[in-house]
């Protein structure tokens, strides 16, 4: 079985344990509106709030923030490097993930 099917089977445990919700609302609210949201909507959301407070957000919120912007984005050089960055502030676990946004950035300029 594969890590993520491992913790996928994990999630549908914590979720239903016991007959009662385990995962805030906001939490919900934030994967449903950042699944569907566009680039620059998420890119916008990201920039206020870091400006806030750069710490406030959770690493998995950001990592799966800058993830999403990057699928939808996969030919800009600059949100590249700025999730690259955004990554290597919290590692070394993403660390190889940084360099290959850094690589593939680097390979799209002229």
């Amino acid at each position: 079985m594969s890590e993520l099917t491992q913790s996928t089977r994990e999630l549908i445990l914590s979720v239903y344990e016991d007959g009662t919700p385990k995962i805030p609302d906001a939490v919900r609210d934030f994967i449903e509106k950042i699944t569907f949201a566009d680039p620059e909507e998420i890119l916008s959301a990201l920039h206020d709030v870091l400006a806030d407070d750069w710490m406030a957000l959770p690493v998995w919120a950001r990592n799966l923030a800058y993830r999403l912007a990057c699928l939808q984005r996969p030919d800009d050089p600059a949100l590249l490097r700025e999730a690259a960055s955004d990554l290597l502030c919290f590692g070394p676990d993403w660390d190889e993930a940084a360099e290959s946004l850094k690589a593939r950035a680097a390979q799209l300029e002229p």
